[in-house]
């Protein structure tokens, strides 16, 4: 059943091409489907477009259905071509001519916007939900391995000391700075296009706040064109969000990839989390993190991809759209399995606490005598700076192996709390209590 199809029926060459992979995409948007057209129509039974006794029957038959796709029950049949069509049909079935009612004021267009959205922001809540997860792994071995010493490197050669503390911390607060990007993508992604129809509109005396209360967004996308145009827009924002967390994970596995071998031998990764060589007896591969950067610098590529398939189109909805489905929609599964598997690694990382003892490192602790001899000896720092460059020179170079860093953010003042107090302040600001609120009422509405 195709909503559109008249008398003419479409070539089975041409149905394949066109529809592509949209019944599998559109199983990710089922229930947002369901709920979408539970708001709709109670929205239409305000505006006397369906009775009460009608709302009251479709609200049920919608949340059984709600409730077969929460169980994995649901499917989209062979010979119907989405989402919509699928609910549709089995209104239709169980209910008959009034099943046909739900599509008055809308479009698929507006439709597949408002499930989208609906989608976007559940995912946009596992993701912060999980990033926090990860932010609290990395604060905890920073606490327990805050005075662990290790080279810190600039142009990949020992520059100064750092320590445990300060790499395991930074991953962190970048991650906060990730979530600050995927709040505002939120924002963007947390506007009702519901009612934009085919995107100018409808004749229908739509109660379009109703809608956007009824869904708990912050607001609705106000221009019904805008709402349209907003097809594209939101997925590659909120794409450039992924590309952000994924960026982060990216070099902590570089780094982590990198710490573990043996010409680092910074850390040590659980036995059973690497794997071996089927002709090195000696191997033990950190291919978790290994995969874990291939996959999240794929991720990164995708706000291009999004780019590329939208940047050519003037405002209008365009078929070129659905295909950005393809690459969205399964991104969030990727980042959120990237983001559990470093979170075992990083929890499980044992660290190497003798790194510093090595004779290879004397340098890093060259600018701490240089500071040593303005503090205490009034030297001017030029000349300090002379004065230990020609010791190292001459091989005269020693310095004992301890840092007395106290400013905010050191070795010694990490401000992990503050990282802490920032990332529940961002947190805070999504305000996903009042979604889920929204959402809930909306099916309890059914009973």
């Amino acid at each position: 059943m195709k909503l559109w199809q008249k008398n003419t029926l479409v070539n089975k060459d041409i149905e394949e091409y066109t529809v592509g992979k949209d019944r599998e995409m559109d199983l990710y948007l089922a229930k947002h489907d369901v709920l979408g057209s539970m708001a709709h129509i109670t929205m239409l039974q305000s505006i006397d477009l369906l009775t009460k006794d009608e709302l009251t029957v479709l609200l049920k038959e919608l949340k059984s259905i709600y409730d077969t796709i929460e169980k994995g029950g649901f499917i989209i049949e062979d010979d119907i071509e989405d989402v919509h069509s699928q609910v549709e049909l089995m209104l239709t079935r169980k209910l008959g001519d009034v099943g046909k009612k739900i599509h008055s004021g809308r479009s698929r267009n507006d439709q597949i916007l408002l499930d989208l959205k609906l989608f976007t922001r559940e995912q946009i809540k596992t993701i912060v939900d999980s990033v926090s997860g990860l932010i609290d792994i990395l604060l905890a071995q920073s606490e327990k391995y805050k005075n662990v010493l290790i080279p810190g490197y600039t142009h990949l050669q020992i520059a100064m000391p750092s320590s445990f503390g300060l790499w395991f911390g930074a991953y962190a607060e970048s991650l906060v700075d990730d979530l600050q990007l995927l709040l505002a993508a939120f924002k963007i992604c947390n506007r009702n296009p519901l009612g934009s129809a085919a995107g100018y509109g409808s004749s229908f005396p739509l109660n379009r706040q109703m809608t956007t209360t009824l869904l708990g967004f912050d607001s609705m996308n106000y221009n019904v064109v805008y709402a349209q145009m907003g097809r594209g827009k939101m997925e590659r924002t909120v794409a450039f969000a992924i590309a952000g967390i994924a960026a982060t994970l990216s070099k902590l596995s570089f780094d982590a990839c990198m710490y573990n071998s043996q010409n680092f031998g910074f850390i040590k990764l659980p036995d059973e989390y690497t794997t071996g060589s089927s002709i090195m007896p000696h191997k033990k591969n950190p291919d978790v993190f290994e995969l874990s950067r291939a996959k999240c610098n794929k991720l990164q590529a995708l706000p291009t991809e999004i780019t590329l398939i939208t940047n050519n189109l003037p405002s209008g909805y365009f078929r070129d759209m659905q295909l950005i489905k393809e690459i969205f929609l399964p991104s969030f599964d990727e980042l959120n399995n990237c983001i559990s598997m470093i979170g075992r690694m990083i929890g499980e990382i044992k660290v190497n606490q003798d790194i510093i003892k090595d004779d290879k490192y004397t340098y890093i602790f060259s600018v701490e005598e240089v500071n040593r001899l303005v503090l205490e000896e009034g030297v001017p720092f030029r000349d300090a700076y002379k004065k230990v460059g020609l010791d190292i020179e001459a091989g005269k170079f020693n310095h004992d192996r301890t840092v007395h860093h106290t400013h905010e953010g050191s070795i010694g003042n990490l401000c992990n709390d503050q990282i802490e107090i920032l990332r529940q302040q961002v947190i805070d600001q999504f305000d996903f209590s009042a979604i889920e609120a929204a959402e809930t009422q909306l099916l309890n509405s059914a009973k």
